[in-house]
């Protein structure tokens, strides 16, 4: 099934590890084939890894990215997860951790991502104090 991408002028994305941008109209792209496809508002960079969720993101973020199999970034990925859960008390969120394990031990890094930001919104409740968290 074809992935569109509707594309804001300047918009930029990552499409197998090279980073394209658009230019200075708004456009439409259809991929046809399988790609690893990152839009910039969910590139997360190393500087921003500054919780455990998004300690946990960013090496399936990488995964994705990465043509190559990388066992390190899958060790750090185990680690974080392990000590996120570890830490967490919510059986809900123990569930969606359960479920990005999943996804990556099955190579589906983007459905793992999706998930992952489940668990970085989770965070930001319950660090900003939040009693819905």
């Amino acid at each position: 099934m074809p992935l569109k991408l509707s594309l804001k002028p300047g918009e930029k994305f990552v499409l197998n590890g090279a980073v394209v941008e658009n230019g200075d109209r708004r456009a439409t792209l259809v991929l046809q084939n399988k790609a690893s496809v990152l839009r910039e508002k969910d590139i997360m960079h190393e500087h921003e890894v500054d919780t455990p969720a998004k300690r946990i993101y960013f090496p399936v973020m990488m995964m994705y990215l990465s043509s190559t199999s990388q066992d390190g970034l899958y060790d750090e990925f185990v680690l974080r997860m392990t000590e996120f859960m570890n830490a967490v008390g919510s059986s809900d969120v123990l569930s969606e951790c359960v479920a990005v394990s999943r996804e990556v031990m099955a190579g589906e890094f983007y459905k793992a991502l999706l998930r992952c930001r489940k668990l970085i919104q989770y965070e930001a409740k319950l660090l900003a104090g939040s009693d819905e968290a």
